[in-house]
């Protein structure tokens, strides 16, 4: 019998490197980025040809909701999981994997996050149509591997092992080993072996499977997610689930499973991969003008040569002989900021908390 497959969107993140156009209440994965439409909503859009509304589930911080279901309104709003607080990937993932497998205990799901730039779609479903049968058929724990364009320190690396097998055009690897973010000379070497990949965030697996494999490696965590599947369907699930989250370490799946376990597998993948981390994700994913700005937004400039500038009100934004800066304006918060120093906006989101202005973050 085939297993029914189902797909989870982590939309948790608060993506603070994009402040002040995300807040706590409207993180980037609902900002429209790129395109006009969200990031959230492009992602939905990628996944509708292999999966039932009924089958995609969405799991957010608690805060969110409500603006998710306005966003993705295909998607059932039993569907859109709330977690009480954020706790990174491991108590995220057991929760849907918990969820669903309740549900169907023979099910296979796919893990992504709502913040990525995967173009062409249409390779990612062939890519996730594949990865999905096969981790039905050899119960393995399979990741994504992208083909690194450059050095990045930015993202962590999947060293591969052996070929176990091609599909399609899509190679598969044992995994030897996954590696913390890199300098630059590490990455380099890293590209250089032609071995390494991009670690992309997205897993596949039997829900069965990975739950076992938290029971095995974390078991203060799977302890709380059973007594969370018990109390599922009851008037004690919110409480239970509130309750739980309290006591969870906060750990990423990497770490909690992915680099202990001994089965794991990566899949080379050919598709443009974007985890839209930082400002310059504007530059990539929309149109410069001839002095090589970016705008978003109302904004006349004299001398005025490769900028970012955001503006989401109806305010002009006029700018002279400036040059490599990002400028943001929103109704109670304006950024401006060398390009160079892009990277420091989290610290300042953090100085920003610590200063006493919360109200703007």
């Amino acid at each position: 019998m085939a297993n029914s497959k189902y797909a989870v969107i982590m939309a948790g993140g608060s993506g603070t490197r994009f402040w002040p156009w995300s807040r706590e209440d409207t993180p980037k994965q609902l900002l429209k980025i790129v395109g006009q439409k969200s990031m959230l909503q492009h992602t939905i859009d990628r996944i509708t040809p292999l999966f039932k509304p009924e089958n995609i589930l969405i799991v957010t911080n608690i805060l969110h909701k409500e603006k998710i279901q306005k966003q993705v309104p295909l998607i059932p709003p039993a569907n859109i999981i709330a977690e009480p607080v954020g706790k990174d990937t491991a108590p995220c993932i057991g929760l849907a994997a918990t969820i669903i497998h309740k549900k169907a205990p023979d099910s296979v799901m796919i893990v992504m996050t709502a913040d990525h730039v995967i173009e062409p779609a249409i390779r990612f479903v062939k890519m996730a149509e594949i990865a999905m049968n096969m981790v039905g058929k050899n119960n393995s724990l399979l990741t994504m591997g992208i083909k690194p364009t450059e050095p990045s320190v930015s993202y962590g690396y999947i060293h591969r092992g052996n070929r176990l097998l091609e599909e399609n055009g899509f190679s598969v690897y044992e995994v030897e080993s996954f590696k913390e973010k890199p300098d630059k000379t590490t990455a380099q070497r890293f590209i250089n072996t032609g071995e390494y990949y991009w670690n992309g965030g997205v897993f596949v697996w039997k829900t069965a499977k990975i739950l076992e494999c938290l029971t095995k490696y974390t078991p203060n965590l799977s302890l709380g997610l059973q007594k969370i599947g018990a109390a599922l369907g009851t008037e004690l699930e919110w409480t239970t689930v509130e309750k739980e989250y309290q006591a969870f370490e906060k750990i990423s799946i990497d770490y909690a499973v992915m680099e202990k376990a001994k089965d794991v597998v990566v899949m080379e993948v050919d598709f443009t991969w974007d985890d839209v981390g930082s400002w310059f994700a504007i530059e990539r994913w929309n149109k410069k003008d001839n002095l090589g700005n970016t705008v978003l937004g109302m904004h006349y400039g004299m001398d005025t040569n490769s900028c970012i500038i955001v503006n989401n009100e109806q305010h002009l934004i006029a700018t002279i002989g400036v040059s490599d800066m990002v400028i943001v304006h929103t109704k109670d918060a304006t950024l401006i900021c060398n390009k160079q120093k892009a990277e420091q906006i989290k610290k300042l989101v953090e100085e920003l908390k610590q200063a006493g202005h919360q109200s703007y973050l």
